[in-house]
């Protein structure tokens, strides 16, 4: 980096890499090492100039951890790539393709930008609604996913679209840590069996995405969807067809990949 060059044009200039990439269904052949994020921080700067340059309005968050106690990221997530349940998602809109079934929630109160941290107990107690979810895992970055990992959470963690089920009330009861799921394409089996979230029980990534939002003067307004990592691991389809996700006590979800 020259002296001319700040660290916030950086962050801009990889943010128009990606959400031109983005626009254009493609990938970013090489990110010059100028631009690369040193940091999560600068990461998360340019995750959000990449939603102000494509003009997209946040839709939701995806939050996740490699294991129980690691280390949570996330990603705010564009309105206009949120699907409802029976959707048709079109594979030629992503260089590539992975899905995963989620548990995702809502909650129900805004939280708004303060001066202290929300205690955990005090997010949990605003948990509204719970449902099943897809994640579409896609990049930007071409040669992912060996790339850089602070480049893959600037591209928006690696998010292509969501596709949401339907909500039920939250039940505090609900067996998070091992649900049973089921995910097919084309009737045969993806998944089926006792499924498991790196992050442990998902909730306790709700905390730290609050606070992030309220670190970064981001209202978090009730009803925003936010999904929290996968229970099957990822999976690359190799045809087109109807996919159906099922967690236990959810309802069901499903869209056509075409």
């Amino acid at each position: 980096m020259n002296s001319s060059q700040s660290p916030q044009s950086s962050q801009q200039r990889l943010a128009h890499l990606l959400s031109r990439a983005y626009g254009n269904h493609a990938t970013v052949e090489c990110i010059p090492q100028e631009l690369e994020p040193v940091s999560a921080d600068a990461a998360y700067l340019v995750q959000h100039a990449f939603l102000q340059h494509r003009q997209a309005r946040i839709g939701g968050w995806k939050i996740g951890a490699k294991s129980a106690q690691g280390p949570i990221q996330g990603a705010p997530l564009p309105a206009e790539r949120i699907y409802p349940a029976t959707t048709l998602i079109e594979r030629s809109a992503y260089p590539v393709l992975g899905i995963e079934l989620e548990i995702m929630f809502c909650f129900d109160i805004d939280f708004q930008p303060g001066a202290a941290p929300m205690p955990e107990p005090e997010v949990m107690r605003h948990i509204g609604s719970m449902a099943a979810s897809i994640e579409i895992v896609s990049s930007r970055l071409a040669g992912w996913p060996e790339v850089p990992k602070l480049s893959q959470l600037a591209d928006l963690q690696n998010h292509g679209a969501l596709v949401s089920g339907e909500f039920i009330a939250y039940d505090a009861a609900f067996p998070f840590l091992k649900p049973e799921a089921h995910l097919t394409l084309n009737g045969k089996d993806i998944f089926k069996g006792s499924a498991g979230n790196p992050a442990g029980d998902p909730r306790r990534l709700l905390g730290w995405l609050v606070n992030h939002c309220n670190t970064r003067g981001i209202t978090l307004p009730a009803g925003t969807v936010v999904t929290t990592g996968s229970y099957t691991g990822i999976h690359f389809p190799d045809e087109p067809g109807l996919v159906i996700g099922q967690v236990a006590g959810l309802p069901p979800i499903h869209f056509e990949l075409a």
